[in-house]
């Protein structure tokens, strides 16, 4: 199967290939450089938090100016309330 890309260097993956690969709108997908061309693969769902030794980890791309202080104060206030009610 040979695909065109346009001016914008966008290239449009068949509907039959999008349906039996399962890539939806918006969804994102994986570059992988090979000798000879590149692959595109699905990119794998990972969960944004993780349990690790015990502890949360996030996993994920903080938004832009995330206010970190606040996000780690609003945890606090919350474990603190949770064990309080305990």
């Amino acid at each position: 199967m040979e695909l065109k890309i346009d001016r914008a260097g966008r290239i449009v993956v068949p509907k039959s290939l999008r349906k039996r690969f399962g890539f939806k709108p918006d969804g994102a997908l994986e570059v992988i450089e090979q000798p000879d061309g590149v692959l595109l693969k699905r990119a794998e769902q990972r969960p944004l938090m993780i349990k690790s030794d015990g502890l949360w980890v996030h996993q994920g791309v903080p938004e832009p100016g995330a206010n970190w202080d606040r996000v780690i104060d609003n945890a606090r206030e919350e474990r603190i309330r949770s064990v309080n009610n305990t």
